[in-house]
């Protein structure tokens, strides 16, 4: 049974939160207190986190979601909050995939799928919650993108440009929002433990497990950071590839060996 404190001292919905980095912040900030408001696809995944954040002292409560579904998604966030102010709004679901071998484009249905989960859907939540917390004068507000929004993937057109669109929209909330008490934090990590890295095959530099990830990204929120990229070497690839001459830095990304295996189903979960 679910069951929301009467007066939590703080409320933080995390999206992706049966899973990966997602469930690492719902563990994160799971204590005495507090109330997790935890969305993913897996109701039963949800069930165990859920589980795993009361033992640390949360309330909580899960809604299944499938964050293709925009105004479903609107709706959904705007109960939450109105039944209990959230405080702390972490959209940390998201998809990847990457083109077929031998395919000369991602399919058109794909494209679509990445667009709305990591861009179109994050940004209507984002700037919904950035209006209720504005008017009530203070509230956290953190975007999970990826390195991947600063470099041109050849294979991967539709997961590097949905993840530059969301960093976009996500400094530019924070300059909006600045005036307001609302801080407004894009995360942009590289290769981390999850199941969507999981599927992917070849080298995988620095990878971060998600529990430490999660740590990363907490301290980034508390501190109001505008922008934080980890491991640090990517900051510096992403400095080097912008200073570079395009037609050199296209044909180093199109000497990647990564490779990715197909999804199974849909997940909205990173």
């Amino acid at each position: 049974m679910q069951q929301t404190p009467r007066f939590p001292s703080e409320t933080t919905l995390i999206t992706g939160a049966s899973s990966g980095i997602g469930e690492a912040l719902a563990l994160q900030y799971a204590r005495p207190g507090t109330h997790m408001i935890l969305w993913g696809r897996s109701q039963s995944r949800l069930a165990q986190v859920a589980q795993k954040a009361a033992q640390r002292g949360a309330t909580t409560e899960c809604h299944s979601l499938d964050l293709t579904e925009t105004e479903a998604a609107l709706e959904q966030l705007r109960a939450n909050d109105t039944q209990t102010p959230i405080t702390r709004l972490i959209l940390a679901a998201g998809l990847g995939d990457i083109r077929k071998e031998n395919a000369l484009t991602e399919e058109p249905s794909l494209v679509k799928e990445l667009c709305l989960v990591n861009f179109t859907t994050p940004a209507t939540l984002a700037t919904e919650m950035a209006n209720r917390m504005a008017q009530r004068q203070g509230g956290e507000i953190a975007l999970l993108g990826s390195v991947a929004a600063f470099h041109d993937l050849p294979m991967s057109t539709a997961y590097s440009g949905s993840k530059a669109g969301l960093a976009r929209f996500s400094t530019a909330l924070h300059a909006a929002m600045a005036p307001h008490h609302v801080s407004v934090t894009l995360i942009s990590p590289g290769y981390v433990d999850t199941p969507m890295s999981q599927r992917l095959s070849g080298h995988l530099p620095f990878l971060v497990t998600p529990q430490k990830a999660a740590q990363k990204i907490k301290r980034a929120i508390m501190r109001k950071k505008a922008h934080l990229i980890f491991p640090w070497p990517f900051a510096v690839f992403a400095f080097l590839e912008s200073h570079l001459p395009r037609p050199i830095v296209h044909r180093l990304l199109r000497l990647s060996t990564v490779k990715q295996t197909p999804r199974n189903s849909k997940s909205n979960d990173t």
